[in-house]
């Protein structure tokens, strides 16, 4: 599997994102050497499209692979790319508050931490469906490392298309986000641009 070796807040910094947005608590008091430099319009939209991959933590083919099963569906292509990938379920296990960070979530998913509807599911790109029922494995509620996580991550905010009970370590998707309710600072258009060139 491929990997991305560099350090989060250096990419954070080059590509104008704040840490938060991937769960990290931490601040760079960096400043970029070339804020001030204009960028063309192809650099603008290859940046969006990096931004976008970087947060959901996806390679070049599978986002690719995502813009074009976005392109075939009903509605505007931009919207839904950032639905799609904000469905994949360690996205999901992230914005329940089951991880600290999105990376960590894709871990735990790898490692058969979670049912979906009662079945183990070990493909962080799964992308869950309105009613799917997430929860913790039996096995997985006694770890350590579980109840460290719930207790950083567990006051977090969720969104409103989910609901979560901490208590039982579990959550509902109660219908798809629409673009409204994805906090991410990605412009879809300029990535749909990009693409359809």
């Amino acid at each position: 599997m491929a990997v991305n070796k560099v350090p989060v807040l250096k990419r954070c910094r080059s590509l104008g994102l704040e840490p938060s947005y991937l769960g990290y608590d931490k601040k760079s008091n960096r400043e970029l050497k070339r804020a001030n430099k204009k960028m063309s319009e192809y650099a603008l939209q290859l940046r969006e499209k990096q931004k976008a991959k970087f947060i959901y933590g996806v390679l070049e083919k599978p986002f690719h692979n995502y813009y074009e099963r976005a392109d075939r569906m009903k509605g505007m292509t931009g919207q839904n790319l950032m639905t799609m990938l904000e469905s994949r379920l360690d996205n999901v296990v992230f914005r329940m508050g089951f991880a600290r960070t999105r990376k960590e979530a894709r871990q735990i998913v790898d490692h058969k931490f979670f049912l979906v509807n009662g079945k183990p599911v070990n493909v962080p790109s799964y992308l869950v469906k309105a009613g799917d029922v997430i929860e913790v494995r039996e096995k997985s509620k006694g770890l350590q490392r579980m109840k460290d996580i719930v207790e950083v991550a567990g006051g977090r905010l969720v969104p409103d298309w989910l609901d979560v009970d901490v208590e039982k370590l579990q959550g509902t998707v109660k219908e798809l986000p629409s673009r409204e309710q994805i906090d991410v600072p990605v412009d879809e258009m300029l990535i749909v641009e990009l693409y359809s060139k």
